[in-house]
């Protein structure tokens, strides 16, 4: 994570209400690893449909097509705007999540270390210091820990956070980039238009989803600046 050390702070979980609880106790580092790309869509090779072919634009007086024409056949080949496709996440066929090409970095480090814990079993208290001498680090996690785990790999949160305390969060309202939903007994988060939220893993094993789900009675926030 170019050099940069996240601090991990161990906790004891179960201390209190909401998805995990914590107690800071004591700071060891910890490293994500770098951003996760996808490689190239490999279109009818894995999946049986063939890649849209992109027409040749007519050109202008000058010689070159126009942005226009480049976003209205980019348009018309994927059936998604070129503003969309390049700050909105795709889910790959294991269930990770894409960085989009203009997300800033920090974004880009959330979702490398949420897709490090996208498939991870549930349990609670699980990113909340279970562990003897880590916190971040687990083998299992809960709601509020998994959104914990990736907000500290961006440095946004020092500690696990549980569903009460991510309901207080940042600032309010929606985010350009991550919103954050929390109320006292769960947590979940969107990011790049992709929702990571622990009851996803039912619907296909992991935490990423597309679909959107009801948000009554949730606390939105979002991280400053995000």
């Amino acid at each position: 994570m170019r050099g940069r050390g996240l601090l991990v702070i161990t906790v004891a979980c179960l201390a209190g209400a909401g998805c995990g609880s914590s107690d800071v106790r004591e700071i060891h580092a910890w490293r994500s690893d770098p951003p996760y790309i996808p490689p190239p869509d490999p279109g009818s090779a894995t999946t049986g449909v063939a890649t849209p072919e992109v027409k040749t634009s007519e050109p202008t007086q000058g010689g070159a097509p126009t942005d226009a024409q480049v976003a209205r056949e980019l348009e018309q080949a994927s059936g998604t705007k070129a503003s969309r496709a390049i700050d909105t996440s795709g889910l790959t066929p294991g269930g990770l999540a894409t960085i989009p090409l203009a997300a800033p970095a920090r974004v880009a480090y959330i979702i490398n270390a949420a897709n490090q814990v996208a498939r991870k079993p549930y349990v609670y208290g699980g990113g909340h210091g279970r562990l003897a001498g880590e916190t971040f680090v687990d083998n299992a996690y809960d709601c509020s820990g998994s959104v914990s785990f990736a907000l500290a790999a961006a440095g946004l949160v020092d500690r696990p956070m549980d569903s009460t305390a991510l309901s207080h969060y940042g600032k309010p309202g929606r985010g350009r980039w991550v919103t954050i939903y929390a109320n006292a007994g769960h947590a979940f988060m969107t990011v790049a238009g992709l929702r990571f939220d622990t009851s996803g893993r039912d619907e296909g094993g992991s935490r990423w989803q597309a679909r959107s789900r009801t948000v009554a009675g949730f606390t939105v926030r979002h991280p400053p600046g995000l």
